[in-house]
Protein backbone atom coordinates (compact mmCIF):
# COMPACT_ATOMS: atom_id res chain seq x y z
CA UNK A 1 0.00 0.00 0.00
CA UNK A 2 3.00 2.55 1.04
CA UNK A 3 3.99 2.54 -2.64
CA UNK A 4 0.74 3.31 -4.79
CA UNK A 5 1.48 6.54 -5.93
CA UNK A 6 -2.76 6.09 -8.01
CA UNK A 7 -5.09 4.46 -6.62
CA UNK A 8 -9.23 3.98 -7.36
CA UNK A 9 -10.82 2.80 -5.16
CA UNK A 10 -14.52 1.92 -5.77
CA UNK A 11 -15.01 4.69 -8.05
CA UNK A 12 -18.12 5.80 -9.92
CA UNK A 13 -19.15 9.11 -11.78
CA UNK A 14 -21.67 9.69 -14.45
CA UNK A 15 -22.67 12.62 -16.41
CA UNK A 16 -26.55 13.60 -16.07
CA UNK A 17 -27.82 10.32 -16.91
CA UNK A 18 -24.90 8.27 -18.15
CA UNK A 19 -23.27 6.77 -16.04
CA UNK A 20 -19.05 6.67 -17.43
CA UNK A 21 -17.93 4.71 -14.52
CA UNK A 22 -18.91 2.28 -12.36
CA UNK A 23 -17.22 0.96 -9.22
CA UNK A 24 -13.65 0.92 -11.12
CA UNK A 25 -10.91 0.15 -8.80
CA UNK A 26 -6.60 -0.02 -9.32
CA UNK A 27 -3.50 1.16 -8.63
CA UNK A 28 -0.55 2.34 -9.68
CA UNK A 29 2.86 1.91 -7.72
CA UNK A 30 5.40 4.83 -7.68
CA UNK A 31 7.75 4.21 -10.70
CA UNK A 32 5.49 1.86 -13.12
CA UNK A 33 3.80 2.93 -16.09
CA UNK A 34 0.14 1.80 -16.54
CA UNK A 35 -2.03 1.90 -19.73
CA UNK A 36 -5.24 2.49 -19.57
CA UNK A 37 -7.27 0.94 -23.02
CA UNK A 38 -11.02 0.57 -23.57
CA UNK A 39 -13.36 1.45 -26.02
CA UNK A 40 -14.19 5.37 -27.05
CA UNK A 41 -16.54 6.18 -24.19
CA UNK A 42 -15.69 4.35 -21.37
CA UNK A 43 -14.16 6.73 -18.92
CA UNK A 44 -10.36 6.15 -19.93
CA UNK A 45 -9.68 10.45 -20.30
CA UNK A 46 -12.39 11.14 -17.12
CA UNK A 47 -10.23 8.63 -14.96
CA UNK A 48 -6.88 11.04 -15.71
CA UNK A 49 -9.50 14.20 -14.82
CA UNK A 50 -10.60 12.49 -11.64
CA UNK A 51 -7.14 11.95 -10.18
CA UNK A 52 -5.51 15.51 -10.77
CA UNK A 53 -9.05 17.03 -9.79
CA UNK A 54 -9.77 18.37 -12.88
CA UNK A 55 -13.71 16.53 -12.34
CA UNK A 56 -14.96 15.04 -8.83
CA UNK A 57 -16.45 11.13 -8.41
CA UNK A 58 -19.87 10.40 -7.54
CA UNK A 59 -18.98 7.73 -5.34
CA UNK A 60 -15.53 5.87 -4.36
CA UNK A 61 -11.81 6.98 -2.71
CA UNK A 62 -8.40 8.62 -5.49
CA UNK A 63 -5.51 8.66 -3.84
CA UNK A 64 -2.90 10.28 -5.58
CA UNK A 65 1.21 10.83 -4.23
CA UNK A 66 0.00 7.96 -1.89
CA UNK A 67 -2.82 11.33 -0.09
CA UNK A 68 -6.26 10.57 -0.45
CA UNK A 69 -7.23 13.58 -2.36
CA UNK A 70 -11.39 12.97 -2.23
CA UNK A 71 -13.18 16.41 -2.20
CA UNK A 72 -10.29 18.54 -1.75
CA UNK A 73 -10.46 22.07 -2.80
CA UNK A 74 -8.78 23.04 -5.75
CA UNK A 75 -6.54 24.86 -3.93
CA UNK A 76 -5.03 21.24 -2.46
CA UNK A 77 -4.89 19.91 -6.40
CA UNK A 78 -2.99 23.32 -7.20
CA UNK A 79 0.00 21.80 -5.05
CA UNK A 80 -1.31 17.80 -6.48
CA UNK A 81 -0.76 19.42 -10.34
CA UNK A 82 2.87 20.26 -9.69
CA UNK A 83 3.73 17.05 -8.90
CA UNK A 84 1.73 15.12 -11.20
CA UNK A 85 0.98 17.25 -14.25
CA UNK A 86 -0.74 16.08 -17.78
CA UNK A 87 -0.14 16.04 -20.80
CA UNK A 88 -3.32 17.23 -22.66
CA UNK A 89 -4.01 15.44 -25.83
CA UNK A 90 -4.63 19.49 -27.50
CA UNK A 91 -1.06 19.57 -26.27
CA UNK A 92 -2.48 23.13 -24.63
CA UNK A 93 0.06 25.06 -25.23
CA UNK A 94 0.03 28.87 -24.95
CA UNK A 95 -0.73 30.28 -28.70
CA UNK A 96 1.36 33.57 -28.15
CA UNK A 97 4.05 31.92 -26.66
CA UNK A 98 7.52 30.56 -28.95
CA UNK A 99 8.20 26.92 -28.37
CA UNK A 100 11.31 27.80 -25.79
CA UNK A 101 8.48 30.21 -23.93
CA UNK A 102 6.57 27.52 -23.39
CA UNK A 103 8.65 25.13 -21.88
CA UNK A 104 10.30 28.20 -19.80
CA UNK A 105 7.34 29.15 -18.40
CA UNK A 106 6.73 26.38 -15.19
CA UNK A 107 10.48 27.09 -14.27
CA UNK A 108 9.31 31.10 -14.04
CA UNK A 109 6.28 30.94 -12.90
CA UNK A 110 7.48 28.46 -9.70
CA UNK A 111 10.03 31.06 -8.83
CA UNK A 112 12.56 29.19 -8.10
CA UNK A 113 14.79 29.52 -11.13
CA UNK A 114 15.46 33.42 -10.83
CA UNK A 115 18.98 33.08 -13.00
CA UNK A 116 17.95 33.74 -17.11
CA UNK A 117 21.36 31.51 -17.82
CA UNK A 118 20.09 28.90 -15.66
CA UNK A 119 16.56 28.74 -17.35
CA UNK A 120 17.94 28.77 -20.49
CA UNK A 121 20.20 26.08 -20.06
CA UNK A 122 17.12 23.93 -18.45
CA UNK A 123 14.92 24.52 -21.48
CA UNK A 124 17.60 23.85 -23.61
CA UNK A 125 18.27 20.78 -22.03
CA UNK A 126 14.27 19.56 -22.53
CA UNK A 127 14.21 20.78 -25.84
CA UNK A 128 17.41 18.22 -27.07
CA UNK A 129 15.87 15.15 -24.96
CA UNK A 130 12.37 15.64 -26.93
CA UNK A 131 14.46 16.44 -29.89
CA UNK A 132 12.36 19.47 -30.69
CA UNK A 133 15.39 22.06 -30.41
CA UNK A 134 15.28 23.09 -34.05
CA UNK A 135 11.63 24.53 -33.21
CA UNK A 136 12.42 26.72 -30.49
CA UNK A 137 11.63 30.08 -31.40
CA UNK A 138 8.24 29.15 -33.84
CA UNK A 139 4.91 29.44 -32.68
CA UNK A 140 3.00 26.55 -31.45
CA UNK A 141 0.48 27.53 -34.74
CA UNK A 142 3.48 26.44 -36.68
CA UNK A 143 3.85 22.79 -35.82
CA UNK A 144 2.68 19.67 -36.48
CA UNK A 145 0.13 17.40 -34.35
CA UNK A 146 2.65 15.23 -33.13
CA UNK A 147 5.34 18.06 -32.57
CA UNK A 148 3.13 19.85 -30.32
CA UNK A 149 2.84 16.78 -28.26
CA UNK A 150 6.69 16.70 -28.09
CA UNK A 151 6.92 19.87 -26.54
CA UNK A 152 3.67 19.30 -24.50
CA UNK A 153 6.19 16.57 -22.61
CA UNK A 154 9.17 18.92 -22.28
CA UNK A 155 6.46 21.34 -20.80
CA UNK A 156 5.74 18.74 -18.61
CA UNK A 157 9.00 17.66 -17.47
CA UNK A 158 9.86 21.53 -16.60
CA UNK A 159 7.89 21.32 -13.52
CA UNK A 160 10.24 18.51 -12.51
CA UNK A 161 7.02 16.00 -11.42
CA UNK A 162 6.83 12.90 -9.62
CA UNK A 163 4.50 11.84 -12.11
CA UNK A 164 3.05 12.33 -15.90
CA UNK A 165 -0.29 11.43 -17.23
CA UNK A 166 -0.52 11.20 -20.67
CA UNK A 167 -4.34 11.61 -22.83
CA UNK A 168 -3.93 9.70 -26.00
CA UNK A 169 -0.22 11.09 -26.91
CA UNK A 170 -0.08 9.19 -30.60
CA UNK A 171 -3.65 9.99 -31.85
CA UNK A 172 -3.97 12.04 -34.76
CA UNK A 173 -0.52 11.75 -36.08
CA UNK A 174 0.39 9.77 -38.68
CA UNK A 175 2.10 6.28 -38.01
CA UNK A 176 5.85 7.78 -38.14
CA UNK A 177 5.31 10.65 -35.73
CA UNK A 178 3.39 7.99 -33.63
CA UNK A 179 6.84 5.45 -33.40
CA UNK A 180 8.78 8.48 -32.54
CA UNK A 181 6.93 9.88 -29.71
CA UNK A 182 6.13 5.95 -28.34
CA UNK A 183 9.92 5.94 -28.39
CA UNK A 184 10.17 9.16 -26.91
CA UNK A 185 8.02 8.39 -23.77
CA UNK A 186 9.30 5.04 -23.66
CA UNK A 187 12.86 6.36 -23.20
CA UNK A 188 11.91 9.00 -20.54
CA UNK A 189 10.32 6.15 -18.60
CA UNK A 190 13.98 4.25 -18.94
CA UNK A 191 15.72 7.12 -17.99
CA UNK A 192 13.53 9.41 -15.38
CA UNK A 193 11.92 6.10 -13.99
CA UNK A 194 8.86 8.28 -13.45
CA UNK A 195 5.35 7.05 -12.53
CA UNK A 196 2.90 7.28 -15.89
CA UNK A 197 -0.27 6.67 -16.84
CA UNK A 198 -0.94 6.78 -20.64
CA UNK A 199 -4.57 6.76 -21.99
CA UNK A 200 -4.32 5.20 -25.40
CA UNK A 201 -5.70 3.23 -28.06
CA UNK A 202 -2.77 2.34 -29.81
CA UNK A 203 -2.24 -1.21 -28.68
CA UNK A 204 1.68 -0.74 -29.95
CA UNK A 205 1.94 1.97 -27.56
CA UNK A 206 0.73 -0.31 -25.00
CA UNK A 207 2.68 -2.92 -25.62
CA UNK A 208 5.77 -1.35 -25.22
CA UNK A 209 5.28 0.78 -21.98
CA UNK A 210 2.91 -0.99 -19.94
CA UNK A 211 3.63 -2.58 -16.54
CA UNK A 212 0.38 -3.01 -16.13
CA UNK A 213 -2.69 -2.90 -18.34
CA UNK A 214 -6.03 -0.82 -17.30
CA UNK A 215 -8.57 -2.41 -19.37
CA UNK A 216 -12.46 -0.64 -19.12
CA UNK A 217 -15.33 -1.71 -20.71
CA UNK A 218 -18.97 -0.62 -20.64
CA UNK A 219 -18.03 1.73 -17.31
CA UNK A 220 -16.21 -1.20 -15.67
CA UNK A 221 -12.94 -2.66 -14.91
CA UNK A 222 -12.54 -5.23 -16.98
CA UNK A 223 -8.93 -6.16 -16.37
CA UNK A 224 -6.17 -5.85 -14.15
CA UNK A 225 -2.78 -6.64 -15.20
CA UNK A 226 0.44 -7.17 -16.89
CA UNK A 227 0.53 -7.27 -20.60
CA UNK A 228 1.31 -10.61 -21.00
CA UNK A 229 -1.65 -11.79 -18.73
CA UNK A 230 -3.69 -9.40 -21.22
CA UNK A 231 -2.30 -10.61 -24.67
CA UNK A 232 -2.62 -14.19 -23.23
CA UNK A 233 -6.20 -13.45 -21.40
CA UNK A 234 -8.88 -16.20 -23.02
CA UNK A 235 -11.55 -13.27 -22.20
CA UNK A 236 -13.54 -12.54 -25.44
CA UNK A 237 -14.12 -9.22 -24.84
CA UNK A 238 -10.69 -8.96 -24.47
CA UNK A 239 -9.54 -11.12 -27.28
CA UNK A 240 -11.55 -9.21 -29.60
CA UNK A 241 -10.20 -5.87 -28.86
CA UNK A 242 -6.93 -7.13 -29.60
CA UNK A 243 -8.32 -8.82 -33.00
CA UNK A 244 -9.34 -5.86 -34.19
CA UNK A 245 -6.52 -3.67 -33.59
CA UNK A 246 -4.66 -6.64 -35.48
CA UNK A 247 -2.38 -7.66 -32.35
CA UNK A 248 -2.58 -10.91 -33.04
CA UNK A 249 -3.58 -13.76 -35.73
CA UNK A 250 -7.31 -14.43 -36.00
CA UNK A 251 -8.65 -16.97 -34.29
CA UNK A 252 -11.01 -19.75 -35.31
CA UNK A 253 -13.98 -19.24 -33.26
CA UNK A 254 -15.49 -22.35 -34.01
CA UNK A 255 -12.50 -24.58 -32.93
Amino acid sequence: MANRYFEFRGVSKAFDDVSVLKDVSFFVEQGETAVIMGRSGVGKSVSLKLLLGFLTPDEGRIVVAGQDVTGWSEEQFAAIRRRATMVFQSGALFDSLTVAENVAFPLLSRGDHRDPGEVDRRVQELLEMLEVSQFADLLPSDLSTGTKRSVAIARALAEEPEAILYDEPTTMVDPLMAAHISDLILRLKNTLQKTAIVVTHDTHLAKKLADRVIFLHQGRLGFFGTWDEFETSPDPVLRNFLLEDQMIPALDVTA
